[in-house]
């Protein structure tokens, strides 16, 4: 960098999730000055951040005077929109509330941006869920929503008010649509790591079982950090667009389970399993495959790490963690 360039400044939303935390460290290491956005709680959750050196405003989707503060005072080159209540099962027990920070959120926070910084350029992290009973494989950017959650339907709002905002007021808008990426840092409650853990706690001796849902849901699985170079990339082009984000493959559930017992030398994985109606969705999506030739092609972006090496990268750290891993 030039001594009197200035450094690029980005605004990232849901900067202590595990895009978040990956996004950071890229813009850091390519000299962004990188400014995030954390909800005030009684727990202090930046375990994936604490590492990062980083500016941290307090705010919350659901408040559009905070945002309308932060970026006023920040004033960002580039904007992340990131942060979601982002769990499907979770948003048939809260769904105003997932509609609201998914949904409306992101109205707010264009809308902010539009008063404060019009000359910014915005990220919004939409989902493979808007998808849902999919009308056709593998699903491109020209496929039809049909949400099968109040998370997949609020993210179709978000999408839409991105396209809105960008047509009306010309601003630089862009949507990945991501299907759905995994790496050691996913959330707990989410079905990968929810199987890594916990066979890392049944090899440790301290778990008999796992509770999982439908075995037969097919999912493009990516990894995390891969995905968050394509959100970068995506910024960086002449003009905004949509793009998806996907590998193009599909697995089972119970491909990745085998596949993570497997990686834990366990055998007979069969029989620490038990499938728990609580766990299947209210509406199923059975299968989400997606086309990223668009990404590949305009981007030059494609994938890198493997099915049985995102699994298998996932399971070590957790034997790491459980002081599990020989060698």
């Amino acid at each position: 960098m030039a001594k009197n360039q200035r450094k690029k400044i980005a605004f990232i939303t849901g900067i202590t999730g595990q895009d978040g935390s990956y996004l950071a460290e890229l813009l850091l290491k390519k000299k962004y000055e990188v400014h995030g956005l954390i909800r005030r709680s009684s727990v202090f959750n930046a375990q994936r951040i604490n590492h990062l050196e980083l500016f941290l405003h307090y705010g919350d989707l659901a408040d559009s005077g905070s945002l309308e503060a932060v970026l006023s005072k920040v004033k960002p080159d580039e904007i992340y929109n990131l942060a979601a209540q982002s769990h499907v099962q979770i948003s048939f027990e809260i769904p105003e509330y997932t509609a609201d920070v998914t949904g409306l959120g992101v109205l707010r926070l264009l809308e902010a941006m539009r008063r404060h910084c019009p000359r910014a350029k915005f990220y919004q992290a939409s989902s493979s869920e808007m998808f849902g009973a999919v009308k056709e494989t593998p699903q491109n950017e020209n496929t039809p929503f049909n949400a099968q959650s109040p998370y997949g339907i609020a993210k179709v709002f978000a999408h839409e008010s991105v396209g809105c905002y960008r047509d009306a007021y010309g601003l630089f808008a862009c949507c990945g649509v991501s299907f759905n990426h995994e790496s050691p840092r996913r959330g707990e409650n989410f079905v990968t790591r929810k199987i890594t853990k916990s066979i890392a706690g049944i090899k440790a001796g301290i778990q008999d079982e796992i509770f999982l849902g439908n075995l037969d849901a097919k999912r493009d699985w990516g990894f995390a950090p891969e995905f968050a170079e394509a959100m970068w990339l995506m910024l960086q082009q002449e003009k905004p667009d949509d793009f998806v984000i996907a590998t193009g493959e599909v697995h089972t559930v119970r491909e990745f389970v085998k596949a993570a017992f497997n990686c834990a030398g366990i055998k007979n994985w069969k029989k620490y399993i038990e499938i728990d109606p609580r766990f299947y969705r209210p509406n199923e999506v059975n299968v989400l495959q997606g086309d990223a030739s668009k990404a590949r092609k305009i981007l030059g972006w494609k994938p890198r790490v493997t099915f049985k090496e995102l699994v298998e990268i996932m399971m070590k750290e957790e034997l790491k963690n459980e002081n599990l891993l020989s060698g």
